[in-house]
């Protein structure tokens, strides 16, 4: 257990193609390259032996650690406190925005801002998931890592000697390496640079590390430069908005579901999912999120990778989407374990692909088209070829949707008529209805508007479970799904009508765990698996956002500063917590980072609507005062 950090002891840093996990003693021990979903380079995250480690640290105890971004960028600085002196790692990628490369660079830059600091460093990367064996080339400035498989590592090492007159000290470590480096208060100039595919090794100058470090924090700065909110929370939301434009592909446009793969809904349970791809439902909402703050660039790219999804998939037999793809758009995503991975503290299997990619989930089709009319009120066109490609999926919708599926938690237990995936196909066909209407573009708006009104009347009659009080999670059961709590968030139910009262009060007393929200009760709904999970953060969210339109404004702010206390120490969140409040799955999560937006603006809104009326009041009564 010692020898796998927690979830939350770490931070994200990224290039817009990939990402790598820094734990807050300054470990990097997840980096896949050179895309999200790539082979792993680094992963003792999920087998401590086997899995391949890049630390900086103290070279001599005691010292403690803290861990912080940059302000305002998504550069990361982990600080070291030791009695002769404070030190300080710098972890920052340099932002790629172009095509697609296998070059990528991974900087830590050092400094010492107190006494003295002896750096030690440690490299040992295990190429292909820990599969391919590897040779090493040490030099006077670094050093080359060459695996079986064609790939290679290039670290660059600063070679300048010190005040100090420590310099960088770099030796053999079995398949790895070993530097030192001794610095004196106000020294910034050592560092290291671990490229991919990046030839021989170079010497490195201060002002080199110094130019990358400036370059990478005025993107970060201008990028959020552009957000358009300015309501409560704001650092809040800021770091959830860096979060997700760090979990998006660049080259396409296209975000994961999360950075990591193999990390438990339960520790030492089975439910561990590869989540490095792109679901059309996570990036539409996720694009939905960002174009809410102003990040119409952003949007309008998914809307141009979503697109040519559907045009590939035209004439499929299994529908006009798949549910999930790689970030390139290809769809191989067989699902495999990594047998000879440990897992985190024990959680087995630990899967590389995933097996719903074939799963048929009507949902995604009622989020995807709730993100396009979201672009479309923004400004952002839709092509004329775009629009026949939309229409043809909404065709498909209204012939299809009567049909059982897996439903959107993905469950491995047989298909079924969920409420939710029926609720979202009303979403998409009535989405695409308005935007029809208001774009005078042809379709076959008389057949959508008779299925979307055939779908309404049909969750009311067998959604709605009489015995539960409540909207359920598919119509033979009266277990209860906090999914349906997006119902009058997206417009299919009042938020006052007496059903979603009942609704609501139903939720309250069985997912509700003081501020926190499952997604359902697995014992209750078997759901093909083993073992059980933690409350789901997504869930929790959504909660706010309800809480919020139903008028219960208190409940509301409560929960959501109830859930800040789940963060972790930069404000990340995984997908679940557990039962002690630590977090669980992959980490960190679009889902809850993008739904924290969604909750945070809606909650924002509702608040500035009730003191508005109290504003007035106090305006009219000094007004009086005023004669």
């Amino acid at each position: 257990m010692e020898r796998y950090p927690d979830i939350s002891q770490h931070g994200i840093i990224g290039d817009l193609q990939t990402a790598a996990l820094v734990t807050n003693d300054g470990t990097v021990d997840f980096f896949c390259c050179p895309r999200f979903d790539s082979p792993s380079v680094f992963a003792s995250l999920l087998d401590a032996e086997k899995g391949g480690f890049f630390t900086i640290r103290p070279a001599s105890e005691p010292y403690v650690c803290r861990q912080l971004y940059l302000p305002n960028t998504a550069m990361l600085i982990t600080r070291f406190m030791a009695p002769d002196g404070v030190g300080e790692v710098l972890d920052f990628m340099p932002v790629i925005e172009g095509k697609p490369t296998d070059r990528h660079r991974l900087v830590r830059h050092l400094r010492v801002a107190r006494g003295t600091m002896k750096f030690e460093m440690e490299i040992q990367p295990r190429f292909d998931y820990g599969r391919a064996g590897h040779a090493v080339e040490v030099t006077d400035t670094g050093a080359v890592f060459r695996a079986e498989n064609g790939t290679h590592l290039t670290l660059h090492v600063t070679a300048r000697r010190n005040v100090a007159g420590g310099g960088a000290v770099v030796e053999r470590a079995g398949d790895g390496l070993r530097a030192t480096f001794t610095m004196r208060e106000g020294e910034s100039g050592a560092g290291v640079v671990l490229e991919s595919m990046g030839g021989d090794p170079q010497p490195l100058a201060t002002d080199q590390l110094d130019r990358l470090a400036r370059d990478t924090a005025a993107y970060w700065k201008g990028w959020l430069g552009r957000s358009t909110y300015t309501g409560r929370w704001r650092e809040m939301v800021t770091r959830s908005a860096m979060t997700l434009k760090l979990l998006t592909y660049h080259p396409t446009g296209a975000p994961v579901a999360a950075a990591t793969f193999g990390l438990p809904e339960q520790a030492g349970g089975e439910r561990n999912w590869d989540y490095r791809f792109t679901w059309i439902r996570d990036g539409s909402l996720t694009m939905h999120a960002l174009a809410e703050l102003g990040y119409l660039e952003e949007a309008s790219r998914f809307a141009g990778w979503l697109r040519d999804r559907a045009e590939e998939q035209a004439g499929d037999a299994s529908g006009p989407l798949k549910i999930m793809y790689r970030v390139d758009g290809t769809s191989d995503l067989v699902e495999e374990s990594l047998g000879h991975f440990e897992g985190w503290r024990g959680s087995r299997p630990v899967r590389i692909g995933n097996g719903a990619a074939d799963q048929l989930q009507l949902d995604i089709y009622g989020e995807a088209m709730d993100a396009m009319l979201a672009g479309a009120e923004r400004g952002l066109p839709i092509a004329h070829h775009g629009w026949l490609a939309l229409t043809k999926i909404i065709d498909w919708v209204s012939d299809n949707w009567d049909q059982p599926d897996e439903g959107v938690w993905e469950t491995r237990g047989g298909r079924k008529d969920f409420t939710y995936g029926r609720f979202q196909c009303w979403v998409a066909l009535d989405r695409a209805i308005r935007m029809a209407e208001r774009s005078g573009r042809p379709a076959n708006t008389a057949k959508w508007a008779a299925e979307r009104d055939r779908l309404y009347n049909q969750i009311m009659d067998r959604g709605w479970n009489e015995k539960a009080g409540a909207f359920t999670q598919h119509y033979e059961t009266d277990v209860l799904d906090s999914s349906l709590l997006l119902m009058p968030v997206e417009g299919f139910i009042e938020a006052g009508d007496p059903m979603w009262v009942s609704t609501m009060r139903a939720i309250d007393r069985e997912l509700v765990s003081d501020s926190l929200v499952y997604r359902y009760n697995p014992a209750a709904s078997p759901d093909g698996l083993h073992g059980d999970e933690g409350t789901f953060s997504l869930c929790t969210f959504l909660y706010v956002d309800a809480l919020a339109r139903a008028g219960r404004l208190d409940d509301a702010v409560l929960t959501f500063e109830k859930m800040q206390t789940y963060a972790n120490h930069l404000g990340l969140f995984s997908e679940e917590i557990g039962a002690t409040g630590e977090q669980l799955g992959n980490f960190p999560q679009a889902f809850t980072h993008l739904s924290l937006i969604n909750a945070a603006i809606t909650l924002n809104r509702e608040l500035d609507r009730r003191a508005t009326p109290a504003e007035s009041t106090r305006a009219v009564a000094h007004l009086l005062a005023a004669g």
